[in-house]
């Protein structure tokens, strides 16, 4: 090696980045995760009932199966 100097310096490195995965390794704690009593979605209503209409304008616009498409 012509830099001896990279060599000590690559050897520590991977020394303290293997070190670091260690069973032994100082963890950083999790947040604990929230329990939330669940809520009704806001607009509920006005969402169903939209869906309601745009389902009912679909089955207005969508060709009839007894009918042939024309080419």
């Amino acid at each position: 090696m012509q830099f001896p100097a990279a060599f000590i310096l690559a050897r520590q490195q991977t020394e303290e980045h293997l070190a670091s995965a260690r069973p032994d390794a100082p963890v950083v704690p999790e947040h604990p995760q929230r329990t939330r009593t669940p809520r009704q979605p806001r607009f509920g209503g006005l969402r169903r009932a939209a869906a309601n209409g745009l389902r009912g304008l679909a089955t207005r616009v969508e060709p009839r199966h007894d009918c042939q498409a024309a080419l």
